[in-house]
């Protein structure tokens, strides 16, 4: 054999390098439905001579022949050139003379394209390309362009390094009618996407791809994705499990919802119309995604959730989702109450209580602490984020959209929400700018400053705490000390009180600590009182004596608001001036507080 047979018979890596990036590009039917044609012919006129691949208005694709990349940059290049064709990018003409875009055009429309394919993958990007893309149409990103300047990532984020990868042609074949590839891309991308949707959705076997007979919570949940934006994005991440054993063993006459695992459980044996599924599907995702079963608390769980419900159920009626099945709780006196005031409400009303049922059943909340285990079940985790995100981007859509009015209860707690919670330490913080004061100094030339010394020519005036300012500046701490007191929050509470003291110049706290008995520690330096303060009693807990001593203490001033730290275990509490409870996360008070309550977490 020759030697230049021997050279023809050796694969040529960059021909199989991109070889297999069209594969990869074809497998994926929006662009092979574009149906370009390609070019690597050594001395074509339209291949760039810096990049990798150029596309005429003829739908050639013009690439260069010895350029050797990966087939996965590959395919993202000649992604890159076909949605140039099937966004219109470059459209056929029969013109003899075309106008070429101008750097601005190229640049706005390479940017768009690369955008779409952060969502729309197909291979790797080149690595010098910019991670994110700035919103706006072409046109928009041109005209903002001209009048701002490119910038510089922007400019040559094409395939054809700083040449054009986008060519105007008059059309090869007169004879022939003009194709139109941006209604070809754009009817197999419905396709692509529909046909991805119904297999996420369950609506077609994976491996065949042939429909399945749809159940009718299946149409329910698939009609939140498609036409209710405000709860599609938690359709689209919950999962329905349908188990009639499960059911049974559980006794879930019709469904309960675990927002720890994501799950809603319904009874497969019961019937209802399409519309009646999408009341029960709406009711159970809002119960996760409002976070119900979190913000019960010490509260009863029953009756918390069947507060929810009055307060769901009102929301769906009023937003007319779905059709609300018969014998669910539905009071419109109950009208724009949150679901606390409703629980305040039904507690006194003990007959009542008799009569109420959920959607699991009469006795039993809907409202599901943890998964229920089943065959299917998943790790689950901790789903905030989840939730939180769903709802505010559904909030979202559903007012671009118009798509009608919300009522104005659920408007409140998803803008509640979205905004996170203010942290209990900086919360504490604020209580204590507003009450207890920062000792002023003041200035006197009597008392010369330090730097006199240096200018014995100028006066200068000195700071100084008078002693009338100083006892006026602290606060007074009723620690409970009582066995039932977590140790590591008692220590986070103190530290967080010391520290903030600290930095407010307070001198001294009166620390007085309640058990069986009070126990009078006197004023404790800030840094005495995270640092050396020992626990004393171990006994009951009777907080009331601790308040009574400070009331009557002649050396406390009687402007000096209290900070009380119990777990909520305690008496009954009566505090005559300002004063604040400090309680561990998910505890409760024996009583209604009159102060503002701090809970640690």
């Amino acid at each position: 054999m020759s030697a230049a047979s021997r050279k023809k018979s050796r694969s040529d890596p960059a021909t199989e390098a991109f070889a297999a990036g069209l594969a990869l590009v074809k497998r994926n039917p929006a662009f092979a439905a574009v149906g370009a044609h390609f070019c690597r012919q050594a001395k074509c006129a339209g291949t760039p001579a810096g990049g990798l691949a150029a596309v005429d208005s003829n739908g050639t694709v013009h690439v260069h022949p010895t350029k050797r990349v990966d087939p996965a940059e590959w395919a993202w290049t000649i992604a890159h050139c076909m949605l140039h064709l099937g966004f219109g990018h470059v459209p056929a003409a029969k013109d003899d003379v075309r106008e070429q875009p101008d750097r601005f055009d190229r640049a706005a429309r390479c940017t768009v394209v690369n955008r779409f394919l952060l969502t729309f993958p197909a291979g790797r990007a080149p690595d010098h390309l910019p991670e994110t893309y700035p919103g706006g149409d072409e046109a928009q990103l041109a005209a903002r362009w001209r009048r701002d300047g490119i910038p510089a990532g922007y400019e040559h984020c094409g395939t054809a390094g700083e040449h054009p990868d986008q060519v105007l042609k008059g059309w090869r074949e007169w004879n022939t009618a003009v194709p139109d590839w941006e209604t070809a891309f754009a009817h197999a991308l419905t396709r692509s996407v529909s046909a991805a949707m119904d297999v996420a959705g369950g609506r077609r076997d994976r491996t065949t791809g042939e429909r399945i007979a749809q159940r009718p919570w299946d149409r329910a949940l698939n009609w939140f994705v498609s036409s209710y934006p405000l709860l599609g994005g938690l359709a689209a991440g919950l999962t329905v499990v349908a188990d009639a054993e499960l059911a049974r063993v559980q006794d879930i006459s019709v469904a309960a919802v675990s927002s720890a695992a994501g799950e809603i459980y319904i009874n497969p044996l019961r019937t209802f119309t399409d519309e009646e599924w999408r009341f029960i599907l709406a009711h159970e995702m809002l119960h996760a995604a409002l976070r119900h079963g979190e913000r019960c608390g010490a509260r009863d769980p029953l009756l918390f959730n069947v507060a929810a419900d009055f307060v769901v159920n009102g929301w769906l009626v009023e937003m007319r989702v779905g059709e609300m099945p018969e014998g669910l709780l539905y009071d419109p006196d109950l009208k724009d109450l949150s679901v606390e005031e409703v629980y305040d409400r039904i507690a006194t009303d003990l007959r009542r209580r008799r009569r109420f049922a959920t959607l699991r059943g009469k006795g039993a909340g809907d409202i599901l602490g943890g998964p229920l285990p089943h065959p299917a079940a998943r790790p689950y985790a901790d789903l905030d984020d989840f939730y939180h995100r769903g709802l505010a981007q559904g909030f979202d859509l559903h007012q671009y959209g118009g798509r009608g009015l919300l009522p104005a209860g659920l408007i409140q707690e998803i803008r509640a929400l979205a905004q996170p919670p203010v942290p209990w330490d900086a919360r504490l913080a604020r209580w204590f700018d507003e009450y207890v004061p920062r000792p002023e100094p003041v200035r006197s030339y009597a008392r010369p400053a330090r730097r006199q010394a240096s200018t014995p020519d100028i006066p200068r005036a000195g700071r100084y705490f008078p002693s009338e300012e100083t006892p006026r500046c602290t606060f007074g701490v009723v620690l409970d000390t009582s066995g039932s007191m977590n140790s590591a929050l008692l220590g986070k509470a103190l530290g967080a009180i010391a520290s903030y003291a600290d930095a407010r110049d307070v001198p001294a706290a009166r620390v007085v600590f309640c058990d069986a008995a009070a126990y009078d520690a006197g004023y404790l330096p800030p840094a005495e009182i995270a640092g050396r303060v020992r626990v004393r009693g171990r006994g009951g807990t009777v907080l009331q004596p601790g308040i009574d001593l400070l009331q009557r203490a002649g050396d406390f001033p009687p402007t000096a608001p209290v900070l009380v730290i119990t777990d909520g275990w305690c008496d009954v509490l009566r505090v005559r001036r300002e004063h604040a409870f400090l309680i561990p996360q998910g505890g409760s008070l024996p009583f209604t507080p009159r102060g503002p309550v701090f809970r640690l977490t």
